[in-house]
């Protein structure tokens, strides 16, 4: 039989049972061998030369990210501080992009202060120069900021601030000069604070979404956005006192840098008056109008230099490369400084800026485990967030005090809720004034979808259940009354377990610290005042105490945990399996929205969570 394939160039002709079947075969599988073997060879050099371009490319990046140009700092310069990125806790903790080459290390506030008090004593730098519009950061990192600059001050050495737009944080800042300048069209965002909050129900109302919300303290008001579209009385009252307390301290620091009565200060605020140049100048907020070039020609005129003589000013980042001790060796003894800066989550791998207990456990364990390590700081600047995370971290506190290594805590802008609960049985607990503390209180908000799903995507869901409880838990049914019940009794037995460690670690009776937990928020001078802070103080008092605590006279320090860089940060969310889609979208959509991303962070980290929450009551945003 013989059968023909058309619609190739050559017929294809098959003989059955003859000798022509095995020579044609032969000489097919031949040419298709060939093909194929062709074919892979191509894709395999296709693919060797794809991993050499793409090693090429990395290590591209790699050499460009880790190049740094050598800065030398010569006589007669000027320190400038320009503030263009948030200031972390902790030198580059803060995600970062890896395909910004001109992207410089991103110090922390630790840092940042170490590198301000080296300029203080280095006979080479003149004075500081702040060209800031905007400074993001948190109001006691600002304050601690300041300080810094105050002392700076102290040795003789002159700080002028220009800008071409003062924001209130940022002037806050430079109100520290001592000759303030400001370009003939600007302003002084000079208003008085306010803080935000947003509010979902509308929207979940419109979407046909059922929020089942649990939550232990009146004033526990994490919840609040997901069930009224406004804030409750007590949320109110908690909110107007602490910014209040905020507002104060900010008033009475400015004023004192620019000997303005406070009274008449709250009056420019409330009338605006910073709101043009002319205007900034009558009131006294800034010196006097000028353009950049004739604040330059003011820094030259106070080195005494001519005026075609150039003005040597050295990037703060630059500067702490060039002059700042970076380790210490003079001492075996170590006392370990943890910054757990971030929301509190549960896992192994996160953000920087995340304190993931996972990663958190394990390093509290390797410092445990050190005898050199003495003693250990810890240093919070966290609204808190899972309770198992919270309560995982506590535990490694805890062992670290049984080792014999005494525990200090130091709070930054923020420590609370989850926050607090990680520092409460600390051997000493150091605030700012204006850190924001306390939010004793748990919650869990659990979205059923059922309703949603019916009307508005036409999607029903049935089941069959081998228990009462078989499906319990999950978004596509309602909760009964007993399981809400469950879920009730559940976070208020958390809440209580959250009193006891409190009133163990501040030697109190769970009675007392109901009375002053019920969720509320607390500055860090109220918190003194009611006693779940010691004393007022930056992280400097929080060494100090934990090496009088271990009785060291010499010491050096050593912090956790290790920064990584950009491209190490991008190499990782790629490493994440699962995750990895997720957190490279974040990361992406962190570059688009910038300072409305933590809007976003907010639903993100709710859609995240597991189980109850310990976290501030929202977002903190001041205006």
């Amino acid at each position: 039989m013989c059968h023909s394939f058309a619609g190739t160039t050559t017929p294809f002709y098959f003989f059955q049972n003859s000798r022509p079947v095995a020579g044609f075969i032969y000489l097919y599988m031949n040419q298709f061998v060939k093909f194929i073997f062709a074919s892979c060879l191509g894709t395999f050099l296709a693919l060797v030369l794809l991993f050499f371009f793409g090693i090429w490319t990395i290590t591209g990046f790699a050499q460009k990210a880790m190049e740094k140009e050598k800065v030398t700092v010569r006589a007669n310069s000027v320190l400038d501080l320009k503030f263009e990125m948030p200031i972390p806790e902790k030198t580059n903790n803060l995600p970062l992009d890896p395909f910004a080459f001109d992207q410089r290390t991103v110090l922390g506030l630790t840092d940042m202060i170490k590198a301000i008090r080296q300029a203080k004593k280095d006979p080479d730098i003149k004075g500081i120069y702040i060209n800031a519009m905007y400074l993001s950061a948190g109001k006691a990192t600002s304050s601690a900021l300041r300080e810094a600059l105050e002392d700076f001050k102290s040795e003789g050495k002159f700080i002028v601030a220009y800008a071409n737009f003062y924001t209130q944080n940022a002037y806050y800042i430079a109100s520290v000069a001592d000759e303030m300048l400001l370009n003939p069209v600007g302003a002084v965002d000079f208003r008085g604070l306010s803080s935000m909050l947003l509010f979902f129900k509308g929207m979940l109302d419109k979407l046909d979404i059922q929020m089942r919300i649990f939550y232990a303290g009146k004033f526990k008001s994490a919840t609040e956005p997901f069930r009224l579209d406004k804030m409750s009385p007590e949320n109110r009252l908690q909110v107007r006192e602490y910014v209040t307390a905020l507002y104060k301290e900010m008033i009475a620091d400015i004023s004192a840098s620019r000997k303005i009565p406070e009274d008449q200060l709250r009056r420019i605020a409330d009338n605006y008056d910073g709101r043009s140049a002319q205007g900034a100048v009558s009131s006294r907020l800034v010196d006097r109008i000028a353009y950049e070039d004739e604040a330059l020609a003011a820094l030259k005129s106070r080195i005494g230099l001519g005026e075609k003589e150039k003005l040597n000013r050295v990037g703060i980042e630059d500067y702490f490369d060039a002059r700042v001790k970076k380790f210490d060796l003079a001492s075996k003894d170590k006392i370990a400084v943890v910054y757990a800066e971030g929301t509190i989550v549960d896992g192994e791998k996160g953000d920087p800026g995340e304190v993931v207990d996972g990663k958190y456990v394990k390093m509290l364990r390797k410092i445990r485990q050190d005898d050199m390590v003495k003693a250990v700081v810890l240093r919070i600047n966290s609204p808190g967030g899972s309770v198992l995370a919270s309560e995982n971290i506590l535990r490694e506190v805890q062992l670290c005090q049984a080792a014999g290594k005494p525990v200090i805590v130091s709070m930054g802008d923020l420590a609370a809720s989850g926050g607090y609960y990680i520092a409460c049985q600390a051997d000493s607990i150091f605030a700012q004034p204006n850190t924001i503390t306390g939010s004793i209180g748990v919650f869990g908000v659990i979205p059923i979808l059922q309703k949603t799903m019916k009307e508005n995507l036409g999607i029903t869901v049935d089941t069959v259940r081998t228990g009462r409880y078989s499906a319990f838990g999950t978004p596509f049914y309602d909760f009964s009354p007993e399981e809400s019940q469950i879920v009730q009794s559940r976070v208020e037995w958390i809440y209580q377990d959250f009193l006891q460690k409190v009133a163990k670690g501040r030697d109190m009776t769970p009675e007392t610290v109901d009375a002053i937990a019920q969720g509320r928020v607390w500055s860090g001078l109220k918190a003194r005042e009611i006693g779940l802070v010691d004393d007022m103080g930056g992280l400097d008092r929080a060494l100090a105490s934990a090496a009088r605590m271990a009785k060291l006279e010499k010491y050096r320090i050593v912090e956790y945990p290790r920064t990584k860089t950009a491209l190490e940060q991008l190499i990782e969310k790629f490493d994440q399996g699962k995750n990895s889609d997720d957190e490279i979208r974040a990361w992406l959509i962190r570059s688009e929205l910038g300072d409305m991303y933590p809007v976003y962070k907010t639903l993100r980290d709710y859609r995240k969570n597991q189980g109850i929450q310990a976290r501030l009551p929202y977002e903190l945003m001041f205006n």
